[in-house]
This record gives C-alpha cells, sequence and structure tokens, in this order.
C-alpha cells in the first residue's frame, strides 16, 4: 500500500506520529512518503542545518520525506501563529497536488485544521481516501489555550472543521471523549476509532542509569533521602502549574522529604520560577528539557510521574502523551486531569488520581504515594507498563492504523 503521511511538524521536531510511525508503516510492508513543513517546533526557530526554502528532498532512515517552506514562529501571538498555519496549508496543498509521488490512501494528522484542508484538497483532486487524524479537537482547544476569543472566528473555525470531517474517509481520535464529541456533532459514529497514541518506545526503555541525570545531579543532600515527583513536558498555560507549586509548598509543610522536579521549558517558566522563589517554595527544582534520548533515565530515576493540566471541559476529553510515555517508563502515575485520563489510570491500576488545579488535592495524592511501601509502587508501576503494552503501544495502534487503511480503499474500490 502507498501511504502519504501528511503533517506540520516531523522529525527532528517532537511528533508523535512521526518517524517512528512511518518506519513501522514501512516495516510492515507500505510504501511511505511524508510531506512536512521545515522543522522550527518548538520554539519557532528553523533548526540548524534547514533554511526555509522552495521545498527540499531528504532521506530519513529510508523514508523519502518532503519538505516545503512555512513561516516559522510558534510565540503567543494570533497573527503568527495563524501565519505559520495557513502558509504550510497553502504549501503542503500545492506540494501534496504536484510534487509527491502517487499514493493510495492520505493520512493526515491535525491541527492545525489547515493540514487537514490541505489533505483534504488532495484526496479530492486526486481521488483518493482520506483517513484524519485529531489530536488536538478544534476550535475548543483555541480557546482552552487562550489564544482564540472571537466568536464569530470560532464560528468559521468550526465550519471549516465540519467541511474538513465530512471530506474524509475516516477519522481517528486519541479518546473516548473526543469521539462522543464528534458524535454529538453530526459526526457517524461508524466513521470515528479510538486509537490510543504511542511514545518514543526506545527512549522510555532506554534506562541508562550509568550516567548521572539532572534527578540525581539537583540533589542538595544526598544523604537525606527523597520522594521525587515529576513533571516532564512543556510549561504552558494549559498545564497551569501554580496549584502543583502550591501543592510543593503544602509538602513543604507536611512532608519534607517530597521534592517536586519540572522538567522541560515553556512560556510560564519565568513565571513558576519567580512564584517559587518569591513564595520560598524550595523544594521544587526546575530542570531544562534535555533530548529524548534521556527521558527514559531520568523517568526511571523518579518515584513518581505527574501529569496536570487546568480544569476545563476539552481537557476531560484529552489524554496527554505523556500519559503513554509514563505508562511504558513503569513508574506511579499522579493523575491531576479529569474526564478520561484519569479514567485510563483507574481502569489500568497505573497510579493515583487528584482534582486538577486543586493544591490540596495534589497534596493529598503525593503523599498517598509518598508513604507506600517501594514493593506497592514497584507494582503499581508495572500495571501501567502491562496496559500500555496492550493497548497504546506502536505494533497496537499501526496494525489499527492499517486495518482503517485498507478498509477505507475496500470502500472506495481501490487496491
Amino acid at each position: 500500500m502507498r501511504i502519504l503521511l501528511l503533517m506540520q511538524w516531523f522529525d527532528p521536531e517532537p511528533q508523535i506520529k512521526g518517524l517512528l510511525f512511518a518506519k513501522k508503516l514501512r516495516d510492515m510492508g507500505n510504501e511511505v512518503e511524508v510531506l512536512t513543513g521545515f522543522p522550527n517546533y518548538p520554539g519557532g526557530k528553523v533548526y540548524p542545518g534547514y533554511s526555509v526554502k522552495l521545498f527540499q528532498v531528504e532521506m530519513m532512515d529510508g523514508i523519502r520525506v518532503l519538505r516545503v517552506p512555512l513561516y516559522p514562529s510558534h510565540d503567543n501571538s494570533a497573527f503568527r501563529r495563524i501565519l505559520n498555519y495557513v502558509s504550510f496549508g497553502l504549501s503542503s496543498c500545492i506540494a501534496g497536488l504536484f510534487l509527491v509521488n502517487r499514493q493510495a490512501v492520505i493520512y493526515a494528522c491535525g491541527p492545525p485544521v489547515t493540514v487537514g484542508v490541505s489533505a483534504a484538497l488532495i484526496s479530492l483532486v486526486r481521488r483518493v481516501p482520506l483517513v484524519y487524524d485529531i489530536q488536538d479537537l478544534w476550535p475548543d482547544s483555541l480557546g482552552a489555550t487562550g489564544m482564540f476569543n472571537s466568536s464569530h472566528g470560532f464560528n468559521v473555525v468550526a465550519r471549516v472543521c465540519k467541511w474538513v470531517y465530512n471530506r474524509a474517509a475516516h477519522i481517528t481520535v486519541q479518546s473516548p471523549g473526543v469521539r462522543d464529541r464528534l458524535v454529538a456533532r453530526g459526526v457517524d459514529k461508524d466513521k470515528v476509532s479510538v486509537i490510543f497514541n504511542w511514545c518514543d518506545e526506545s527512549s522510555i526503555g532506554n534506562r541508562g542509569a550509568r550516567n548521572e541525570t539532572p534527578v540525581q545531579s539537583s540533589r542538595v543532600d544526598e544523604s537525606r533521602p527523597t520522594f521525587d515527583v515529576l513533571f516532564a513536558g512543556n510549561m504552558g498555560k494549559a498545564q497551569e502549574l501554580d496549584a502543583v507549586l502550591e501543592a510543593a509548598r503544602i509538602q513543604k509543610i507536611e512532608n519534607p522529604s517530597v521534592r517536586l522536579l519540572l522538567l522541560g521549558g515553556g512560556v510560564e517558566v519565568p513565571r513558576l520560577k519567580e512564584m517559587a522563589q518569591s513564595q520560598g517554595i524550595d523544594n521544587v527544582t526546575f530542570l531544562p528539557r534535555v533530548p529524548m534520548s534521556q527521558v527514559g533515565a531520568i523517568l526511571a530515576r523518579a518515584d513518581a510521574l505527574l501529569v496536570h493540566l487546568k480544569d476545563d471541559p476539552l481537557f476531560r476529553i484529552t489524554v496527554p502523551a505523556k500519559t503513554q510515555a509514563y505508562m511504558a517508563a513503569g513508574k506511579p502515575i499522579l493523575m491531576a486531569v479529569a474526564g478520561d485520563a484519569t479514567e485510563l489510570v483507574v481502569e489500568s491500576g497505573a497510579g493515583v488520581c487528584a482534582q486538577p488545579s486543586d493544591a490540596r488535592s495534589i497534596a493529598d495524592a503525593i503523599r498517598q504515594l509518598a508513604v507506600m511501601a517501594p514493593e506497592s509502587l514497584r507494582k503499581m508501576g508495572e500495571r501501567g507498563r502491562v496496559f500500555y503494552w496492550q493497548n497504546m503501544s506502536l505494533e497496537v495502534g499501526a496494525k489499527k492504523f492499517l486495518t482503517i487503511f485498507r478498509r477505507t480503499l475496500g470502500e472506495n474500490g481501490a487496491g
């Protein structure tokens, strides 16, 4: 089967459905080509070794990758963000019509919805089925992250999304809640499938513990045992980590052995650092973003892993990507995200749950983990690992996608 993967972000940018997915599909006997932009996410600056040009073809582990121009940006400016999305939508549509090889099926991963528009137009002209993978539900996520506040703009984006949904032969989503939301908006339930995201399994499995990790090097007093709760990932407005810092302040009083480690970057980091310093929350340590190759060892050194998103209706139907990585790492999870993500942790027995944006609830959950016996924590983490490999792994997900691709080809009379 000839498959075109169309996505705005692709390796070396962080992307769940990136090169790992492409290689897996290839290894399953398919011809795979990628149409993407010049790497600039998440910093909004073009990566070293690249420059924006008319187009560029490169081979990545035997996968043909066609890069097309876009306006590089990922800051808080709505105008520049829209320009980033629209520029890629236009250039990818043109390239998809004239520069990519003939394909049997198109897989498009959104957001932004401009990727879906581009893919739908290519699908329409080339008469090949489109499978549209929704990672964030638009326009809902635009409001939840504070990027978009215009009711007229919301209505326009909603109509564009509806058109893309109608054009797609099939839609995949990353949680049951998103599926239910789409069905409530009129999408045929038989047209929507839930396929959980996976993680970079090779990096998470790499525990290479001989080298000192940031978790170890951040210890002030090695002789004093600590219970380390690690948050890894982006620290933006959606994560709303003020309540987490307040929970750390509570734990400083009630259980001084607890440390909170915040690993990564994001627009909120400077403000959170200032908050911790001004309030004397010295049991919080900020660690810089690290390459994916180091993440597995860092997760392995923590005692528990924290997921937190602000309490918003959209996030109740969201499973944050770090959930899969945490499960694969085999560590207890503290899930402070209401809805689908909490239900996954409860179903798998992989951790404990807390109310998002509720410092007292988060502090109580930390204490619950901190007083557990080591063997109980180990079993909790192992349950998460088993659940991941049985329900969320790349192998499981890729097989489900191939089944959908073949079904759409059969329904469209193609082979």
